[in-house]
Parts: C-alpha cells; sequence; structure tokens
C-alpha cells in the first residue's frame, strides 16, 4: 500500500510537471506575454496615447475624458500620481536631450517638466491641440489642432520647434478631422489621415503642401497610421468597418487589405520583427507578420480586455502597453496592460 501511494503520488507529481511544462510552452508560443495590469478606479471616461519615459521610469496615460494624465511607475505598475491641470490631454512628447515634457490638450499644448510636473509654458496654436509627431530627420515637432471636437471647421498642422516652442509654419485642411501624421526619414515626404474625407493626403516636408490625395477604398474613418518606410508601406487602420489598409507609397494603391480587432485606435510596426500590433476595444490584439510587402498573415489574436484600443509600444523595452478605457465594461473598469513582446515559434526574429 505504501509503495502504492508513493506510485501514485510521483504520477501526479509528475503530471503536474508536465502540465506546468505545457502552460509555459503556451505562454512562449503568445507574441505577447501579459506581465501585470494595474487598475484605474474612478474613472468612466476614454484613455487617449501612452508615454514611456525610460529616464525617469514612468509611464505617461491621457486620461482625456476624465481631464487627467495618469503617472506609472514604468517597471513595476504602481500609480504614481494623477495631474489635474488640464482640459482633454491627448498625446506626448519628450524634446531629446531635456526634460520638456509636451502635452496636447484641448486648451492647447503644455510644456511639463517630466520631473515634478511643473508647468514650463504653452505653445499657441489653435484651439484642440491632439495628435503630435516627431520627425527627427528634421527635429521639428508637428502637432494636429483644431476640428469638430471643439467646434471648428478646419483643421491646422502645425510645425513647431520643440526646443523653443515657437511654430514655424502651419499648414490648413478644408476638415474638421484630421489625425495621424508620419514622416519619411529617408525622403522628404509627410502621410496624413484626413478621416472625414477618408483620404491619405501626402505633404511635401520642404514646402509643408499637401502634393497627394489618396483615396480609401472598402472602409471609411481612417484614424491610426503606421509607416514600415524600407518597405515602402503606409500602414491605415479604419472604423467603418475595422479595416487595415496597406498602402504602397510609391502610387497610393492599397496592395492588402487585413481584418483587425473592431473598435481600433493605434496601431504600430515593429520593425525588427516585422510585426504589427493593432489593439481593439473588443478585447483583442491583433498581431501580424509581415511576410512580403504585399502578403501579411495573422499570428494571433491576444487577449486584453474591453475597450483596450489604445496602445504604446517601445523598442527600446521591448513592451507593448495597452490603456483599457472604462466605458467598454459593466460597471465601469479602467487599467493599464503590460505585455512583454515574446518571439513566436516558427516566426523569424530579426
Amino acid at each position: 500500500m505504501k509503495f502504492r501511494r508513493l506510485l501514485i503520488l510521483s504520477v501526479l507529481a509528475l503530471a503536474g510537471t508536465v502540465s506546468a511544462a505545457m502552460a509555459l510552452a503556451a505562454a512562449a508560443s503568445e507574441p505577447l506575454v501579459l506581465t501585470h495590469r494595474t487598475d484605474v478606479p474612478g474613472y468612466d471616461g476614454d484613455f487617449d496615447h501612452l508615454f514611456a519615459d525610460v529616464a525617469q521610469n514612468k509611464l505617461f496615460v491621457a486620461a482625456e475624458d476624465h481631464g487627467t494624465v495618469e503617472v506609472f511607475n514604468l517597471k513595476t505598475g504602481k500609480h504614481l500620481k494623477s495631474l489635474t491641470s488640464f482640459k482633454t490631454p491627448h498625446a506626448f512628447f519628450l524634446v531629446p536631450g531635456t526634460h520638456r515634457l509636451i502635452i496636447t490638450d484641448d486648451s492647447g499644448p503644455r510644456i511639463m517638466d517630466d520631473r515634478n510636473y511643473g508647468i514650463l509654458g504653452h505653445i499657441k496654436v489653435a484651439a484642440g491641440s491632439d495628435t503630435e509627431y516627431y520627425d527627427a530627420s528634421t527635429k521639428h515637432l508637428y502637432i494636429v489642432s483644431g476640428g469638430g471636437d471643439v467646434h471648428l471647421k478646419n483643421c491646422w498642422l502645425n510645425e513647431i520647434d520643440p526646443w523653443t516652442g515657437k511654430v514655424l509654419r502651419q499648414l490648413e485642411f478644408d476638415s474638421d478631422h484630421v489625425e495621424a501624421v508620419q514622416a519619411e526619414q529617408h525622403g522628404g515626404r509627410m502621410f496624413i489621415n484626413v478621416a472625414d474625407k477618408n483620404e491619405v493626403d501626402v505633404i511635401d516636408k520642404k514646402s509643408l503642401k499637401v502634393i497627394g490625395h489618396w483615396a480609401l477604398t472598402g472602409a471609411q474613418v481612417n484614424l491610426a497610421m503606421a509607416l514600415d518606410e524600407p518597405d515602402h508601406r503606409l500602414l491605415v487602420v479604419t472604423r467603418k468597418p475595422t479595416r487595415m489598409l496597406v498602402l504602397d507609397t510609391g502610387n497610393g494603391k492599397t496592395v492588402a487589405t487585413v481584418d483587425v480587432p473592431d473598435i481600433n485606435d493605434g496601431v504600430y510596426f515593429d520593425s525588427a520583427r516585422k510585426r504589427i500590433y493593432v489593439p481593439g476595444a473588443v478585447g483583442q490584439i491583433g498581431v501580424y507578420q509581415e511576410l512580403d510587402p504585399d502578403h501579411y498573415r495573422e499570428i494571433a489574436r491576444v487577449p486584453s480586455a474591453p475597450g483596450a484600443k489604445s496602445e504604446l509600444f517601445d523598442p527600446r523595452l521591448n513592451e507593448l502597453f495597452v490603456a483599457v478605457s472604462p466605458q467598454y465594461n459593466k460597471p465601469p473598469a479602467g487599467a493599464v496592460l503590460w505585455y512583454r513582446v515574446a518571439r513566436v515559434q516558427g516566426v523569424a526574429s530579426n
């Protein structure tokens, strides 16, 4: 009897070891591994952009409907502070070599010290400053302002010297909904989503004039955008319906259409792995592998949480951060999710 009990215990222990090994193998096969979650209680609005301040070990999240910027410990996820001096914060840019964090807000961009959160100044553009994009090739910052959210019929692309806060030039759009911006680093063009016209406009950086209009077909309301410059591909994600359109930057033609999780607010291209991350408020993150510039394969639909539609991929940290907007949960529940980016078995990783 004693031998039999020992045998049973040994079998159970072996089974447990095998199960644990299978679980670890399953986790290792996922392209994204959830490392921790930080809940954000007492908030029922929408989140916008995120920013990883590596030097200060802080993660900034724009709680746009709450009128606050939420600050977290970048490594542990611990909530550090709620910054309450905002109206509707949207996006972040840290000026290289400084502690000047430029935060766009409906009331105007503010320059904040990323160490003590003191306001250092303001940038004068039209109300509704939202999207911002830094073009490293010119060392200029581009901020989109105006639009229907602040009851303006037009939008502006503002070219700014981020070190001084001076507005250098402005490009006006006959549109009340202009969104994401991307710029070539080895070319002279920029791309911008004109969402109410369902087109991508091409801008000459030297003249800051529109030199092309690329109409989108098969989907509307283009909000998110990423650029794969070496392969001459622009990734545009739409809302009606939610699709990822892959455009040839040589002629603006759509070369591929990919189904992605519904209700999306972001897309990131992982150039090292030729991988794309697309979060959806339906509670999934779509992960896609570029096989070649015209073909893309879905690797996985990684579980997230209802409302998890805003993301930040940081290649320095090899991590993906996703903000969970609370209004998609009953009762409302907001959170920030930390994912480690993993290698997928059978998929090459550069």
